[in-house]
């Protein structure tokens, strides 16, 4: 299920997230970043690579990054800019340790060869559509946010509030994020998600 490959970014996100979220704080506070964080970033995976297996596909998980900033095609960086990695640590210094990006991690599908022999329901057509795509992004969302009430009724209210706020920034549709590829896959799936992820940020922000 997962490509050795994935483990460098992901674990370089690890890293740069626990920096973000524990910045300007004690030792405690950076081991307990890295644990919570740990398992936000693992349910959400967990939850991708199981709705790409149940729509016979295959998942990689990539670092975010960032290769064209305009509409024409000549508006572009030389490199792709490393947006994953920099977004985390650039919100956090500017905003003292008060606020983290915490969108870093994208995905790449790709549908397993015996895929074509399936000629009913979802599988019509070989090819990964838009709207598969969105189901397997919208798998780790609506994963988070299930977490996020049950650490609450727990008692660890953290772990809740990363959750929430690791949907939320993750259901931008922007560049290749979960939330652009829902937005072009179902807009009407984005629309219910983003309602109830923006519900779930209220509530983590002012009574959480």
């Amino acid at each position: 299920m997962f490509n050795k490959k994935e483990f460098t970014p992901i674990a370089i996100i690890l890293v740069i997230l626990t920096i973000s979220i524990s910045f300007l704080k004690s030792w405690n506070a950076i081991l307990y970043s890295f644990i919570t964080i740990f398992f936000v970033l693992a349910i959400n995976i967990l939850a991708k690579k199981i709705s790409s297996y149940y729509l016979d596909s295959e998942i990689k998980i990539n670092l975010w990054t960032i290769k064209r900033y305009g509409f024409k095609p000549n508006y572009h960086f030389r490199n792709e800019f490393q947006s994953g990695a920099i977004f985390p640590l650039l919100f956090s210094v500017l905003s003292f340790g008060t606020m983290t990006w915490l969108a870093c991690l994208v995905f790449d599908v790709k549908a397993k060869t015996y895929r074509a022999a399936k000629r009913y329901g979802l599988y019509s057509f070989s090819e990964m559509t838009e709207y598969h795509l969105a189901l397997i992004a919208t798998a780790g969302i609506i994963t988070n946010l299930i977490f996020a009430i049950i650490g609450y009724f727990l008692g660890f209210p953290t772990f809740a509030k990363l959750n929430i706020y690791y949907a939320f920034f993750n259901m931008l549709p922007i560049s290749n994020l979960d939330g652009n590829k829902i937005f072009f896959g179902s807009i009407i799936l984005w629309s219910f998600l983003a309602a109830i992820t923006l519900v779930a940020l209220g509530y983590a922000i002012f009574l959480v």
